[in-house]
């Protein structure tokens, strides 16, 4: 296991933002090249962040453990994919982080779904908390098609808002946009959801 909480991650704490950023993609670009070391101060710089971020979505330890772990594996073998004219290195490696969070709340939720739709069919007549569950589990599969029909930009900003917590100042940081940008895709998004809902004000 991983030890994701032992590092004192100030990221560079008396550096500027820049020159940050700039550690990161150059610690990132000779990952690319399979260099341990690059990949070991990489670790030691943003696991912490990795961690939290993932904690944040998950709430549970082991799974953010899990997930943490996963994300470092997908940024040694990926970092080659990594480009600077894109966004920062650390918005490349959160981003990654967050959907691989995603995907493991949609992957624990498809296995509860399945264990409901078995413990359905099996279930003996008589139980009156059975169409609640049923509504709950078509609610939840309402709403996954919804998002899937924002676009991706929207998509981003509600799940690390919603799902992750995290403010709308948070949010452009994270996604490197304007906080104005944030918001108008947060605004255009619910109201995408609210028209796919069927929701009234």
């Amino acid at each position: 296991m991983l030890d994701v909480v032992s590092h004192d991650f100030s990221l560079g704490q008396d550096d500027s933002a820049a020159a940050v950023a700039r550690r990161l993609q150059v610690l990132l670009e000779r990952v690319a090249s399979a260099d341990k070391n690059a990949f070991s101060e990489l670790y030691d710089e943003i696991a912490p962040r990795v961690f939290g971020l993932v904690k944040r979505v998950l709430i549970d330890h082991a799974q953010a453990e899990e997930v943490t772990q996963e994300v470092f594996l997908e940024i040694w073998q990926n970092a080659a994919r990594f480009d600077a004219s894109k966004g920062s290195a650390i918005t490349w490696m959160l981003t990654m982080t967050h959907r691989r969070a995603i995907d493991r709340i949609r992957a624990s939720q498809s296995s509860r779904d399945r264990d409901l739709r078995i413990g359905i069919r099996d279930f003996e007549p008589g139980h009156d908390g059975v169409a609640e569950h049923v509504e709950v589990s078509i609610e939840h599969e309402r709403v996954a098609r919804a998002m899937a029909r924002l676009t991706e930009l929207q998509r981003q900003a509600i799940e690390l808002s919603y799902y992750g917590g995290y403010t709308n100042s948070e949010v452009a940081g994270i996604l490197s946009v304007p906080l104005g940008t944030v918001k108008t895709r947060i605004r255009d998004g619910m109201i995408r959801l609210r028209d796919e809902l069927g929701v009234t004000s």
